[in-house]
């Protein structure tokens, strides 16, 4: 089998897929900045290359038929990073990239991040990749994070989100790495239903024994709390924009795609909550 590279094999989406690829027998290389926090897989080469290292890059993807793509870190600078991992693998020759990407990502959505997510689908399409988006609704795994001393606080309204499962985002990626025929296609990775804050919250509560509630903030409030932390204007726009981009309905999205590639149903924040 072609040669597939895995980036990001030290997160939670990129190191589910590099186990599920090696125990399928596929041969892969693990593409990490640290190559000592590179998990220890049978078939598993490893390279070390930053997202900012073209050189490092090219070699790294050196013989490689098939990438799978995972974005980077939110940065000021990330589309320089990615423009670098788009002309090294073309230089490397690599035939197919499987990128994941965002949810109705678009130059304007509001959601800023995904901006940059539309940005590098366009840089993709344009080097000639046979690509494969992974369109991924936020993550599930990480809405209990966003709960501070018993409260998840944003300016969400009434919005609902279709948060979808990160082993259900890596599932849909070995599948697409493992066969040309996902190549030129398209998918809304999500939830099998979009809920509101309020029943996010109430769903931790009665699966993690907890009380949390939901306290809508207005935007002077939202941006305040979060300017608090000291971060930078554009990543305070981002946080903020988490929330504005729901409670304007833009993720207000159950997609069957899912299903339809893996074969199982997705899975409900529930599920993710309890281990499932």
């Amino acid at each position: 089998m072609d040669l597939i590279a895995v980036t990001g094999a030290t997160g939670a989406v990129g190191g589910r897929i590099a186990r599920a690829l090696s125990s399928a027998g596929v041969q892969q290389r693990l593409v990490v900045r640290d190559a000592s926090r590179a998990p220890d897989l049978p078939g598993a080469g490893v390279r070390t290359a930053g997202y900012g290292d073209a050189k490092a890059l090219k070699h790294a993807f050196h013989g490689v038929h098939t990438l799978f793509f995972t974005s980077a870190a939110e940065d000021e600078h990330r589309l320089d990073q990615h423009r670098s991992v788009v002309e090294a693998a073309a230089a490397a020759g690599v035939q197919r990239v499987v990128y994941t990407s965002f949810l109705n990502a678009a130059a304007d959505c509001t959601f800023t991040f995904g901006r940059d997510h539309f940005a590098t689908e366009e840089m993709l399409s344009a080097a000639k990749f046979g690509t494969t988006f992974l369109r991924d609704s936020f993550y599930s795994d990480i809405l209990p994070e966003f709960v501070v001393e018993g409260a998840l606080r944003g300016p969400g309204g009434a919005g609902r989100v279709g948060a979808v499962a990160r082993a259900d985002v890596a599932e849909v990626a070995v599948a697409a790495l493992l066969d040309d025929a996902h190549a030129g296609r398209s998918y809304d990775l999500t939830g099998p239903q979009a809920l509101t804050f309020s029943e996010i919250a109430a769903t931790i509560s009665r699966v993690q024994g907890r009380e949390v509630t939901y306290v809508e903030e207005t935007l002077e409030e939202a941006y305040d709390a979060r300017a608090g932390f000291g971060a930078p204007d554009w990543m305070v726009e981002g946080w903020v924009s988490t929330y504005t981009a729901i409670a304007k309905g833009e993720l207000d999205v159950v997609s069957g795609d899912v299903e339809s590639v893996t074969g199982h149903p997705a899975r409900s924040l529930e599920d993710v909550l309890a281990g499932r």
